[in-house]
């Protein structure tokens, strides 16, 4: 059975503009217990279609030192800067097991509360049969947005910058950019899922404007 939810994204992920059924999967979205404080946070260089470091697997963090937290600052305001919900560790070039995300809704001003949070090392232990549509775009592949169909709900485990292991369950619009960024760890792309007329044509597309940048 598939859900058709579309919504408007924005580069990575999706937009913050989500229905009114998706308002509990916020509510269900808390922050990383360890906040953020690191004095001297940078916007990082995001690396764009065709980049080969794109479709490297990402490799797990086996502790969490203050290098890993430096990179989880450093994604946050690279991520709020693009501006995006939703990045990997390699889409800044470090191919590490690290997804900062922030699905903070909008009030009727205009305006949201940051709600930051850090996946280290996450895996789907689960995948719900019933699917969802929903519209992606990605910061590694600027203004381009298709459909994707995903499972509507999945199982998550992850570590958190405490070095605490958690299990969660995902739907909605979490569900969709945690499958999404997850990808992102192995090598995949949102465009994978297109079929191999689309895909075709824009990783030409990519191809010949990085040729032009290069000239």
């Amino acid at each position: 059975m598939v859900n058709r939810s579309l919504i408007f994204v924005v580069n990575d992920c999706l937009r913050f503009v989500v229905k009114d059924a998706l308002t509990g999967v916020h509510a269900a979205l808390t922050p990383a217990s360890r906040r953020l404080k690191s004095p001297a946070m940078a916007i990082r260089e995001i690396i764009i279609l065709p980049d080969k470091q794109l479709r490297l697997v990402s490799k797990p963090i086996e502790k969490v030192t203050a290098e890993v937290r430096k990179l989880a600052d450093d994604m946050f305001e690279t991520m709020y800067a693009a501006p995006g919900i939703g990045l990997a560790a390699i889409q800044v070039a470090q191919p590490l097991r690290l997804i900062t995300m922030d699905l903070a809704k909008r009030d009727e001003d205009g305006e949201s509360k940051p709600r930051p949070r850090v996946f280290i090392n996450p895996e789907i232990l689960s995948s719900s049969e019933e699917t969802s549509v929903y519209e992606e775009g990605c910061l590694s592949i600027p203004e381009y947005y298709e459909e994707v169909e995903r499972p509507a709900q999945v199982r998550l485990r992850f570590t958190d910058l405490d070095g605490k292991v958690h299990e969660e369950d995902a739907e909605g619009l979490f569900a969709t950019c945690i499958q999404h960024e997850i990808d992102h760890l192995n090598g995949v792309l949102f465009v994978d899922y297109l079929s191999k007329l689309k895909r075709d044509r824009v990783l030409k597309k990519f191809a010949k404007a990085a040729k032009r940048t290069a000239e």
